[in-house]
């Protein structure tokens, strides 16, 4: 990846109303978002899950904090429902914190998710949304966003779910199947944010995440 493509990218999501950091590394960007929450002391914070967003750092360091700010909607040892009850209070965090499947150069953001959690504070609910994209989400357009979800970002992340049982754990390739693990449920494509600068891009020079 270029950094031309990356500096591209980033114009792009800007004029798209996005607001973008360019981080050199993920230590980097969890220094960004540590430095946001205690500069903006947001009384809610939680998260969706994201292997780029852990890589940070900053779900430790929340974790750690253990002063009732984050709402833990992974938090290991606790029952299923009191998780999703959890996940419905996310919906109006005050920051809400995940990674996207893809990035486009043109400046979209993409996913696809298997129960909405992730998505649907993006979209709407939390005053501010703080992204964690590695340089390898970018890719050309609309299309290539899409396939590279089913190629690669989907197989691979089903498959460190254990128990997960898809045809896609097992050949890598999508087969748009029907099973009840089947975690290609909802699509999101954010084509412009609204409010500007709501959504908070860092755009990380490091492959990360699926």
């Amino acid at each position: 990846m270029s950094d031309e493509k990356m500096l591209c990218c980033a114009k792009a999501l800007e004029r798209n109303g996005f607001k973008v950091e360019l981080c050199k590394d993920s230590v980097e960007a969890g220094e960004y978002i540590r430095q946001t929450i205690c500069g903006q002391r947001p009384r809610s914070v939680s998260f969706g899950d994201s292997m780029t967003l852990y890589a940070t750092g900053i779900i430790d360091w929340l974790r750690n904090r253990n002063d009732g700010l984050l709402i833990d909607t992974f938090e290991p040892g606790q029952p299923f429902r009191e998780l999703i009850e959890r996940r419905r209070q996310a919906l109006t965090c005050e920051l809400f914190m995940t990674g996207a499947n893809a990035v486009t150069e043109d400046g979209t953001l993409h996913w696809l998710d298997m129960i909405g959690n992730r998505i649907a504070p993006i979209a709407f609910g939390p005053k501010k949304v703080i992204l964690t994209i590695g340089r390898n989400k970018i890719v050309k357009d609309s299309e290539a966003a899409y396939a590279r979800i089913r190629e690669i970002a989907a197989p691979q992340n089903v498959s460190r779910h254990e128990g997960f049982k898809t045809p896609c754990a097992i050949t890598g390739k999508c087969h748009d199947c029907a099973s009840p693990h089947r975690i290609c449920n909802e699509r999101l494509i954010i084509h412009k944010c609204h409010p500007k600068e709501r959504i908070t891009v860092l755009l990380i020079d490091q492959d990360l995440g699926l």
